[in-house]
């Protein structure tokens, strides 16, 4: 059972009241290429995770059948609850690891590459991640079914839904101790240097308390949304492939053997010295800010919006009849999505 899938009239529900929510309040925490954009991002990796995520399954019960190490009665409330936190527990260092090492960042930049921040921010999801399942192996090693892993993954990522918006502050202390919230995983979309790398949690923000990661939301230093070398682009395509893209020029350009290998699995934006020097980033201030937006008519807002009803329609079919679906079906259905995302 797709969870996700399930729980996408809900997402839609929730973005429909916080936009209404927004309006009222004049508060403008929605652009309307930014929120499109973000949505078929949500969208794309739904399609390519199917393929994707099949792959991964299987991984997991090879692991689960050859090698686990204990049995766990899969009926037992106990068992739900131990996966459930040891599954947040292996995505905390998921997370940590998609900010502090290249080739992970390089998948991650997606989720991050929003310069606004609301629920949809939270559907803004890669379609890149190809070796983020390892830091979920041993969940199978220890002798959790694969079903229970990716039923608590899901659910896992149900809950970080709701905390992409500035709609709500603080939670009530005890809550904002131990849970993530809206307010410190708005810390963790910063930009601001003072918040940068912190607050990895999923559901529990214990986890950076106990691994000196934690950082709160201050007042007097209001979060500016986005990464320190921004995206300036809607193409869902070039999204993805950004930061593969400068690591891949990086590693052929550079002259040191040494250097076209370690720049895969240096801390995220290390660059070879010759890099640096021959090919300079340009550097942004984040507090000179100056959000990317491209001018439409109104008639190309309507066709964006028939557009992206059309790819909605188009994906919840597909996810909904995947399990009884030929991979050549699939592979059709999602062509066709691709091309109503950049038609």
């Amino acid at each position: 059972m797709n969870l996700i899938v399930l729980a996408i009239p809900l997402f839609l529900i929730l973005i429909l009241i916080e936009l209404v929510i927004d309006w009222r309040k004049q508060s403008k925490t929605y652009q309307f290429n930014d929120a499109i954009n973000s949505i078929n991002l949500g969208m794309m990796s739904q399609v390519i995770g199917l393929i994707k995520k099949t792959l991964q399954f299987s991984i997991y019960a090879i692991v689960f059948q050859s090698f686990a190490a204990f049995q766990f009665d899969i009926n037992s409330p106990y068992m739900w609850i131990f996966a459930f936190i040891a599954y947040d527990f292996c995505y905390y260092w998921s997370h940590r690891m998609g900010h502090e090492m290249n080739i992970f960042w390089a998948s991650h930049v997606v989720h991050h590459q929003s310069e606004e921040y609301n629920l949809t921010t939270a559907l803004r999801q890669t379609s890149g991640s190809f070796l983020n399942f390892i830091f979920y192996l041993p969940l199978a090693f220890i002798g959790l079914d694969p079903l229970v892993i990716v039923a608590v993954g899901s659910l896992n990522l149900i809950y970080q839904f709701w905390v992409h918006t500035k709609h709500v502050d603080k939670m009530p202390n005890w809550y904002e101790f131990m849970f993530v919230t809206p307010s410190n995983h708005r810390v963790h979309h910063a930009q601001n240097p003072v918040y940068l790398d912190k607050n990895y949690g999923g559901v529990f923000i214990l986890w950076d308390r106990l691994f000196n990661t934690y950082h709160p939301e201050l007042k007097e230093e209001p979060v500016i949304f986005g990464i320190t070398k921004p995206l300036a682009s809607w193409n869902p395509l070039w999204a993805n492939a950004e930061f593969y893209w400068n690591l891949i020029l990086d590693a052929v350009r550079t002259k040191s053997w040494k250097d076209k290998v370690s720049i895969w699995f240096k801390p995220t934006g290390w660059r070879p010295a010759d890099m640096n020097e021959k090919h300079p980033y340009p550097t942004f201030d984040p507090y000179k800010q100056i959000k990317f937006d491209v001018a439409l008519t109104l008639t190309q807002k309507y066709y964006i919006l028939f557009q992206h009803i059309s790819a909605i329609a188009i994906v919840v079919y597909l996810l909904l009849s995947a399990t009884s679906m030929t991979m050549q079906t699939i592979i059709v259905i999602s062509a066709a999505f691709l091309f109503f995302l950049l038609a």
